[in-house]
Formats: structure tokens, C-alpha cells, sequence
């Protein structure tokens, strides 16, 4: 018997002042087995992020037809893929030739700075793919966030990024670094 999705719900509060969002967001997550609560909860960030009503997840780990996240417009267009992790290029060469803009949050350190160093000259040639970097330490404070029933805060103002938890009292500022902008 296949293990089945756990199912977090998360209301989301964006005041994000660089775009003028000031919004809550009921979420429904569904996190695959083979998938961190680390991972579902940078998923979350990705979404606070990019926070829009057309706004989606995609069902992601468990299928490459679809990114983790993925905004469309109302002609069924792709605006907005958002990936995370350490895809191959012909993976982000495709969501590239798909969407307007293409997102990828990177994480790992380590392994982050090995992909990158393979990388990097294959995808530099995508106008419209950013790559940012979340951090270890990042990464482990937003983990430190996740339960079945979250109240989640997400602040944005000048590019910086704070994230808390009412019920935790946690802040997690993030340096979200730009391998490509």
C-alpha cells in the first residue's frame, strides 16, 4: 500500500510592500512522503513570495508535467513556474520555453554550490529564469515553523524577507541570494 499525502492547512498573511500585497491566504499543502517538512515550508515562503490570487500549487514532486508553483492567466498561459531544488537544464529549459518568467529556489549549501558550478553556463542563457538561494540556516528555521495547523506571517519590504509563526513566536529572516537575477 502507497503511503499517502499528510495535508497541512496554513493561513498565510502577506504584507509585502515592495508589490503593494497586503492579503491573507487559506492554504491547503499536501506534502508528498518523499518530501521535508523543510521543503513544504519553502514551498509556503515561495508562495508568500509571489503571493497573487491566481496563484497555485502544482502537484510538483509527484509529477514533472508541473512545477511546485505556478501562476496562469486567465487564458491559460503560464505567467509564473516556480521550482525548487536542483533540477536538471533540460527540466528548466522546458518550464523556460513554457513560462513568462521562471523561478528556482536552490537549497543545500553544499550541494547547491555543486549544481550551480555544473550549471551555470547552460542556464545563464535564459532571459527570463532567476535562481535565488535559501541557506541551511534558513532552510532549518522555516522547518522549525511547520505544523498541521499553521498562522504564518511573511513581511517583505527592500528585497528582505521576514517569516514568523504565531503560535512559535519565531522570525526567520532570510538573505535570499541571487545566483541569477
Amino acid at each position: 500500500m502507497a503511503l499517502k499525502s499528510t495535508i497541512y492547512k496554513a493561513k498565510l498573511n502577506v504584507t509585502d510592500m515592495d508589490r503593494q500585497v497586503y492579503k491573507e491566504f487559506p492554504l491547503t499543502i499536501a506534502c508528498h512522503p518523499s518530501e521535508t517538512e523543510a521543503r513544504m515550508m519553502l514551498r509556503i515562503l515561495a508562495f508568500a513570495i509571489h503571493a497573487d490570487e491566481r496563484l497555485e500549487f502544482g502537484r510538483g514532486i509527484s509529477t514533472d508535467s508541473e512545477p511546485d508553483l505556478w501562476q496562469k492567466s486567465l487564458s491559460d498561459d503560464v505567467e509564473l513556474w516556480v521550482d525548487l531544488g536542483t533540477p536538471d537544464e533540460s527540466r528548466l529549459r522546458k518550464a523556460c520555453g513554457r513560462a513568462e518568467r521562471v523561478k528556482l529556489f536552490v537549497y543545500g549549501d553544499r550541494s547547491a554550490s555543486v549544481w550551480w558550478y555544473k550549471q551555470e553556463t547552460a542556464l545563464k542563457r535564459f532571459d527570463n529564469l532567476s535562481i535565488v538561494q535559501i541557506s541551511d540556516d534558513s532552510l532549518e528555521a522555516l522547518a522549525s515553523l511547520a505544523g498541521s495547523n499553521m498562522s504564518l506571517q511573511c513581511v517583505i519590504d527592500d528585497g528582505q524577507v521576514v517569516f514568523s509563526s504565531a503560535q512559535h513566536d519565531t522570525l526567520v529572516e532570510l538573505d535570499l541570494q541571487n545566483l541569477k537575477s
